[in-house]
């Protein structure tokens, strides 16, 4: 795996937390910066056996308890996304499959699958599902016949919008579980080790990709009536904004 520039993580710490000292970056960057002195780092790079600076019991404990955790945060998860868009025939795969087209514009088959972590086979397998539903379009492009490309329809963007308003958080048990601190703290957990530790296995475009959709979503939805729905284009907006005041 391609090692990032230690500065890299900082930028990127800071881009998250919106902060400008080091001291409120969680340990895991300020140990990824300071990982030099251990030959090539630890994030990316190799290490000797010899050095080796945990023992066999704490990196048992740590592994087992992220696993166990993640195991039980995934069974809720799955109740609630499962119920979120079951009244829109999806499964979760699918509706993945329709978030990940919609913030790439168009994607490939193995794109699909790198990000949506999962196989090249059934991330083929349920956009073929998609594409019967009239939410996706196959295609190739001109320059690469190798790659099958998919896009969303008309009706694949329309069902994704309706997903979207939806969006009940008070049905969402991990959204309720975390509340608690946001009124604690005046904001919700950033998870900012646990986006360290997926950067770590996946990569940088993983991670990219991770924070481009939700970029997205920040510009392109407004809260409307307790329901969040997509920002009108700036043209229309304007339009009606003349049309408003000349009444």
């Amino acid at each position: 795996m391609r090692q990032a520039p230690y500065a890299y993580y900082y930028e990127y710490a800071k881009k998250i937390i919106k902060i400008n000292t080091f001291v409120f970056i969680p340990f895991c960057f300020i140990d990824i910066m300071e990982s030099k002195k251990y030959g090539e780092g630890r994030v990316g790079g190799t290490m000797k056996a010899t050095e080796q600076h945990y023992s066999i019991k704490e990196a048992m404990l740590f592994s087992q308890r992220i696993a166990q955790l993640s195991k039980a945060l995934w069974k809720s998860i799955e109740k609630d996304w499962q119920r979120w868009i079951k009244p829109f025939d999806l499964n979760i795969n699918e509706h993945h499959i329709l978030w990940i087209a919609y913030h790439f514009k168009g994607a490939s088959i193995s794109e699909i699958a790198k990000f949506g972590v999962m196989h090249v086979s059934t991330a083929f397998n349920f956009s073929k599902k998609l594409e019967e539903k009239g939410l996706l379009s196959f295609s190739k492009k001109q320059d690469d016949k190798r790659n099958t490309y998919i896009e969303l329809t008309e009706k694949g963007e329309e069902v994704l919008m309706k997903l979207m308003e939806t969006y009940d958080p008070t049905k969402n048990a991990v959204f309720n579980g975390a509340l608690p601190l946001r009124e604690l703290y005046g904001k919700f957990p950033e998870i900012l080790e646990m986006m360290c530790i997926v950067r770590n296995i996946y990569g940088d475009d993983f991670m990219e990709i991770f924070e481009r959709a939700f970029e997205n979503i920040k510009e392109d939805f407004i809260e409307q009536d307790g329901k969040l729905v997509k920002r009108k284009p700036k043209t229309e907006e304007h339009e009606k904004e003349l049309a408003s005041q000349a009444n």
